[in-house]
């Protein structure tokens, strides 16, 4: 095989181009918002310096933000309970099924539907029995009328619905991700495996886990940093209400920068999610690589 050398100015100039547009699009908006997020400027007229002074406002102030970061958190926690799921399926797929690439596709569906159809497909299963709610009327069908609920406007029940619709949404993705990892485990380390006494579940343990621990890495940092952007879903579904009882930090960060018309102070808001992601990613990594040189 023909291996090309290339000159390390080479390489910079196929690189360069890529970096810069990555650079233009990722890291200066997040200077920008940095920089804006010392400003009380309404994203309008003239600004003001302000320092620190909404970064204050939000820590010690703003009765929105901390209900709202527990709700990230409780997000990432529940997208994160997924991926054990998703794995077990992907086994399953792999190991009982013919033609598992049918199944994944069907699984992974979800995932490229729009948003907005999503958000109007469960706002109809989560309706009242009386406007024809899906959900409900399998209850009463049930006998479990007193389990029907307003799924949506009530405060204590509508961010766990919304949750539900995310795991949906996105376990197809993780089973994806995880049945491509099992599927580039070689087979004969399976057979060797047998020979010696490991099958089925016990060949998972010592076996398929450990081996898709780098696969299972990538699952866990994208349903996480995923959880913390959560956006879209329940702004089509909710737009943070009730109460704010549905609202997260980036829709938290919407409303005060484009309907209250605070743009430094939701810059700001903005600033701390790129925080959060950044620390949630670095804390992550570091979990796994001592998860990785234990099974190494």
């Amino acid at each position: 095989m023909n291996v090309w050398k290339l000159p390390a100015r080479t390489i910079a100039v196929f690189v360069l181009p890529c970096l810069l547009l990555y650079a233009a699009l990722v890291f200066v908006p997040i200077l920008v918002s940095v920089y804006s997020g010392l400003l009380d400027w309404n994203g309008i007229g003239e600004s003001t310096f302000a320092g620190l002074a909404n970064y204050k406002a939000i820590f010690t102030e703003d009765a929105v933000f901390w209900p709202a970061l527990r709700r990230n958190l409780t997000f990432a926690l529940f997208s994160m309970a997924e991926i054990p799921v998703a794995l077990f399926v992907a086994i399953l797929l792999s190991r009982f099924v013919r033609k598992p690439n049918v199944f994944v596709t069907g699984y992974f569906l979800p995932v490229i539907l729009s948003v907005v159809i999503i958000g109007q497909l469960w706002k109809t299963i989560y309706n009242p029995a009386s406007l024809g709610g899906m959900l409900n009327q399998l209850l009463i069908a049930a006998g479990l009328e007193e389990w029907t609920r307003s799924w949506l406007t009530e405060p204590n029940v509508a961010m766990y619905a919304l949750y539900f619709v995310a795991l949906w949404q996105y376990l197809g993705y993780h089973v994806l991700i995880q049945f491509t990892g099992v599927q580039n485990i070689p087979a004969d380390i399976y057979e060797a495996a047998k020979i010696d006494g490991a099958d089925g579940f016990a060949a998972d343990r010592y076996i398929t886990f450990p081996m898709v621990v780098p696969i299972f890495k990538i699952s866990v940092v994208l349903a996480f940093i995923g959880s913390l952007q959560a956006f879209d879903t329940i702004m089509v579904m909710t737009g943070g209400g009730p109460a704010h009882a549905t609202d997260v930090i980036s829709t938290h960060m919407y409303n005060m920068s484009f309907l209250s018309m605070k743009y430094g102070y939701g810059s700001a808001l903005a600033t701390i999610l790129v925080a959060l992601c950044l620390a949630a990613t670095v804390i992550i990594n570091a979990l796994f690589r001592r998860l990785e040189s234990h099974y190494s």
